[in-house]
């Protein structure tokens, strides 16, 4: 039996957690803040930190988008870079009251299709997967804005170094980890398709809820 099973089975377990975790509470506390408005620095900075992590939609779609930035070769960090500067451009676009129909509708949908797009297609040419990271980036990055919506200028930016360092971190992490446990090039084995799918279905647990918000 392959060493790499038992890390892969844990990170199975794993995704079928954030599953259960989203059926069971779709509202979970993304706010590291309890919600309040950062006033400080520091607050900006850790609210930054925590609320990719707290949030299960934002912190299932930053591990498909380091499994499928795993799978290229040369210039892999193109996809997490695009993801998180289309994430910073919809913070922005927040703060500047720049509005987004259905926002939480598009952040659960592009996490089912880009979890979609890993399970079915991983090798999909990275030009028309860096497309799809910037939809979904954007939309990701307006709704993680609503937390320092009407901050001072100071928050803000630490929240915004904070979204940058973590998201790069996370996507990082599980690139690097994904290429040690699965086995590189040609078709993806089904264990990374299995950790995607889990992705997926937390996407669709979220999913449903928006749909519910939008009828």
């Amino acid at each position: 039996m392959s060493h790499a099973i038992f890390p892969c089975r844990h990170v199975l377990l794993a995704g079928l957690a954030l599953v259960l975790a989203a059926a069971a509470d779709p509202a979970l506390a993304h706010h590291p803040m309890g919600g309040a408005t950062p006033t400080t620095f520091w607050q900006g900075l850790l609210s930054g930190f925590g609320h990719p992590v707290l949030g299960l939609d934002h912190l299932a779609a930053l591990i498909v988008v380091g499994l499928l930035a795993s799978r290229v070769g040369t210039g892999w960090f193109l996809l997490p870079a695009a993801w998180i500067a289309a994430m910073g451009i919809g913070v922005v676009a927040h703060l500047v009251r720049t509005d987004l129909p259905g926002a939480e509708f598009l952040v659960a949908g592009s996490l089912v299709v880009i979890a979609l797009v890993a399970v079915l297609r991983p090798a999909m040419p990275l030009a028309v997967t860096g497309l799809l990271f910037l939809v979904g980036g954007f939309a990701h990055g307006h709704a993680l804005a609503e937390t320092v919506a009407g901050a001072e200028p100071m928050p803000i930016g630490a929240y915004l170094i904070g979204l940058v360092v973590v998201q790069a971190a996370i996507t990082t992490v599980v690139a690097f980890a994904a290429r040690r446990f699965f086995a590189a090039g040609g078709d993806a084995p089904p264990a990374f398709r299995a950790v995607a799918g889990a992705m997926g279905a937390v996407g669709l647990v979220f999913l449903v809820v928006a749909v519910r918000g939008l009828a």
